[in-house]
């Protein structure tokens, strides 16, 4: 197996050049009409959440200090998360003694959750609400709440609560774990399609659950039907747009990218029909059973999904679907399922797979080179190998709700591997021990790999919902 570490200077020395290929690509295709944000039931809803703070009374020797100015740092607080957070709605109160507690919880039947925020230190109100069954993020102010948030989080994790917790200098942490609240919200009300002929995956009823998310069956004569019916012209200049950004078209023809283009353009509309932001489709066995268009391989259109902020998840794995939606809602970043290969030689995990996003940072970062490929089992279709940004910290993980778990493991990305064998994009990461990995692995071969540090924001989401964060290597 040959390791192209090289291939990390041609990326760069290819960088600028991509960039503006595609900077050119989103001006001539503005006329490609875009995927329209699919309306839910919790459309234009926002999140409400308690922000509850508790210090001793003003005027005390005690932390931070006598005569500290509570009520301008409260003002501080709830301004600075209003701005960053404007789809959420933050509901202010205090709680100076225990009691409070009582009576902010008969007034909150319609909170999401709650923030617990330590501005000093104080009643431990934030515990009698989670003891109730409801999610707190507990936040200590440093250098304020300090001796209550040390005696009240390592309490709530003992008592199985569900608490999560921030105590850092850095106030976009108190963002980003605020942001898990919007997240459930949002899976509350999603829909992710499962095209698929088979009888409803076990996983459907554990993600509705847990998570609150519906799992919409599609048979393949949907899917067919609205691909017979797609708009043809449009799914061209989806073609043109991928053969153009490319860095290398290898094997596949013109045809096969249109058709491509064509079960992008049908995927589009049928999770516009059902209101729908995530799809999966069994698309190995539907291909091979001849129940889908010869060669109308869905993945250059997952890929486009994943670029624009939704989901499109391989091989109709329910539990990687729900994974990818949960931080697409959690961190604004796609995930890259995969097939991962242990590596033991090199302390490597090698995810591989025939569907990758090329805009790994988000619908707004940066997009890296790729290649068009035909599939690799089959040497049939249209996929895309996506060469991945490399010296970059990177957060594997699955969620398994059926098992109220979700697998993690983190590692730096190393280099895009070029071997002929297994799926078109191959990405290798150092980090987690691999004879662990390899010893200890458990639910199912895929993982879903995202480009950043995001272990903080996956234990607050899971804190909140009863998951626990197993460890892997």
């Amino acid at each position: 197996m040959r390791l192209t570490t090289l291939e990390s200077k041609r990326q760069r020395a290819s960088s600028r050049r991509q960039f503006l290929r595609v900077c050119g690509a989103c001006t001539a295709c503005a006329a490609c009409p875009a995927l329209v944000k699919p309306a839910t039931a919790a459309e234009g809803e926002k999140a409400r959440v308690r922000l509850v703070f508790t210090h001793t009374r003003e005027g005390l020797p005690t932390w931070p200090n006598r005569g500290y100015d509570y009520e301008g740092r409260k003002r501080e607080v709830a301004e600075r998360l209003r701005q960053a957070l404007p789809n959420m709605e933050f509901l202010p109160v205090t709680a100076l003694k225990a009691g409070d507690a009582k009576t902010i919880l008969e007034k909150d039947n319609e909170v999401d959750g709650y923030m617990w925020f330590l501005v000093g230190l104080g009643p431990a109100v934030g515990m009698t609400i989670a003891a109730q069954g409801r999610p707190v993020i507990l936040v200590n102010d440093l250098y304020g709440g300090d001796g209550t948030f040390l005696g009240n989080y390592p309490r709530a994790r003992r008592e199985g609560l569900k608490v999560a917790a921030v105590s850092s200098s850095r106030f976009e942490d108190v963002i980003q774990a605020a942001k898990a609240f919007e997240c459930i919200k949002r899976l509350k009300s999603a829909v992710i399609l499962d095209v698929t002929d088979r009888e409803p995956a076990s996983a459907s009823r554990a993600i509705r659950e847990l998570f609150g998310t519906e799992i919409r069956k599609i048979g393949s004569e949907e899917i067919n039907a609205v691909y017979a019916a797609a708009d043809r012209a449009e799914s061209q200049k989806w073609a043109d747009q991928w053969m153009r950004n490319a860095e290398k078209i290898i094997e596949p023809s013109r045809e096969d990218i249109s058709k491509s283009g064509l079960m992008y353009v049908a995927m589009r509309d049928l999770m516009k029909k059902h209101g729908a932001p995530a799809i999966t489709i069994d698309c190995l066995s539907l291909l091979y059973g001849g129940k889908l268009p010869a060669a109308a391989y869905p993945c250059l259109g997952f890929t486009q999904l994943n670029n624009d902020g939704y989901v499109g998840a391989c091989e109709a794995d329910l539990e990687s679907a729900i994974s990818m939606l949960v931080m697409t809602y959690l961190v604004g970043r796609p995930g890259f399922i995969s097939d991962p290969v242990i590596d033991t030689a090199r302390n490597q995990i090698i995810y591989a797979h025939c569907v990758a996003p090329t805009k790994v940072f988000g619908p707004n970062g940066t997009s890296n080179p790729y290649h068009i490929r035909n599939h690799s089992e089959d040497r049939k279709g249209a996929v895309v190998r996506s060469l991945l940004p490399l010296g970059e910290m990177t957060t594997t993980l699955k969620f398994l709700p059926g098992r109220k778990e979700v697998l993690l493991h983190q590692g730096k990305s190393v280099a895009n591997v070029d071997e002929d064998k297994a799926c078109r994009t191959k990405l290798a990461v150092e980090g987690p021990d691999t004879r662990k990995l390899k010893a200890n692995w458990s639910g199912g071969w895929h993982r879903v790999t995202f480009f950043g540090d995001h272990r903080d924001a996956v234990e607050t989401v899971s804190a909140l919902l009863g998951i626990n964060v197993l460890p892997e290597g």
